[in-house]
């Protein structure tokens, strides 16, 4: 079994509906446990910032498949729950977004998979949840509460559980 560490983000529709109903699919389709989740927090848009404010959580995941098989399930996952890659402009609004941040400690850059992700470190959004459920996992060299420390947290809200 691999750990894999996933990020969920998203601003159009039922967001935080959509991360449980994702995380479920990945766990069914990748036959994979859950092994952590973490809270799901507003965040300011990145990169096109003339949109609304995103909702991103992430999770940690144990799996038997490959890098590259989970990164098509992952796909998948978004794909039936309305995104349309094609459609949309960079860094835009949408439902769902799924990147896979590492795999265990694999490091790989093919044409469609880097890892670990190669912006990991400058995006808050991805490290202020991810630093909640793994704070001490060492990914590319650095450790995830390090890499936080490094960047601005401002505008990142951590959302009430839904109960």
């Amino acid at each position: 079994m691999a750990s894999a560490l996933i990020a969920l983000g998203g601003n159009v529709g039922d967001v935080r509906a959509t991360f449980g109903k994702a995380i479920t699919h990945i766990c069914g389709m990748a036959q994979a446990a859950l092994i952590a989740r973490s809270s799901d927090y507003t965040t300011p848009p990145w990169g096109d910032e003339d949109q609304d404010p995103f909702i991103n959580a992430c999770v940690e995941i144990e799996t038997d498949l490959d890098p590259h098989a989970l990164l098509f399930v992952m796909q998948k996952v978004e794909q039936k729950l309305g995104r349309t890659r094609t459609k949309e402009r960079r860094w835009g609004p949408r439902t769902l977004d799924l990147d896979m941040i590492a795999y265990d400690d694999v490091s790989l850059q093919t044409p469609d998979l880097t890892l670990p992700h190669p912006r990991l470190f400058e995006r808050a959004f991805v490290l202020v949840p991810l630093a909640e459920i793994a704070p001490d996992r060492i990914i590319g060299g650095i450790r995830v509460r390090d890499g936080l420390a490094s960047v601005s947290t401002q505008g990142i809200e951590r959302l009430p559980d839904t109960g």
